[in-house]
């Protein structure tokens, strides 16, 4: 059996934790994100775009950038992996805060109320992309103005979706996840190493 050995086509420090804890070897392939600088894969919903459609084309635009930069710099070849996690509400895609201000709207408005946490994960081996998605529910409690400005004073939610991190300080927050655990945080890991055996590297 061949060991999985990954790229990694992401920086999020919760999907390197998810593929350590599961024995997965991999090696972080940094995409273009440089300021004055084309990115890689710019992050931007298309007007009218589903918000299922944009989690999905994201996560594989990230894998296949993955890929083609492997070859670019004449890396071991290797699966790429590429991830993209959002909360939505309403049809709303949340994304990453840009400050104070906005993570504690998006906090404010996600309070009390059931949200949709999607994961896509795309997985570019050879001439394949392989593909698969987790949707996970969570309800949040009630929160206070002060108990989001104590969080938000924290500094935890500026690089996640939605605002904040089940697995951080804000799992107080979380009444009921109804779905994935792993997928909320960033990584579904029976949806990826289903993905993984597919393409010929199982995990167990």
């Amino acid at each position: 059996m061949t060991r999985p050995s990954l790229w990694l086509a992401s920086r999020s420090a919760r999907r390197q934790e998810l593929l350590a804890q599961v024995g997965v070897a991999f090696d972080v392939l940094r995409l273009r994100v440089s300021p004055g600088r084309a990115p890689d894969v710019l992050e931007v919903a298309h007007d009218g775009e589903p918000a299922l459609h944009y989690v999905e084309r994201i996560a594989r635009s990230k894998a296949i950038a993955g890929w083609q930069a492997m070859v670019a710099r004449g890396l071991e070849a290797r699966p790429v992996l590429g991830a993209d996690t959002e909360v939505i509400l309403d049809g709303e895609v949340f994304g990453k805060p840009a400050d104070e201000r906005a993570a504690k709207a998006m906090l404010a408005r996600l309070a009390g109320r059931t949200h949709d946490v999607v994961t896509a994960v795309a997985l570019r081996w050879k001439e394949e992309t392989h593909f698969a998605m987790s949707a996970s529910k969570v309800t949040l409690a009630p929160l206070s103005r002060a108990a989001i400005a104590s969080y938000v004073a924290s500094r935890e939610p500026f690089d996640k979706a939605g605002g904040y991190a089940i697995q951080g300080r804000a799992a107080v927050f979380v009444a009921r996840l109804d779905g994935s655990y792993s997928g909320v945080m960033g990584l579904p890991l029976a949806e990826t190493a289903a993905l993984l055996a597919r393409a010929g590297f199982p995990i167990l």
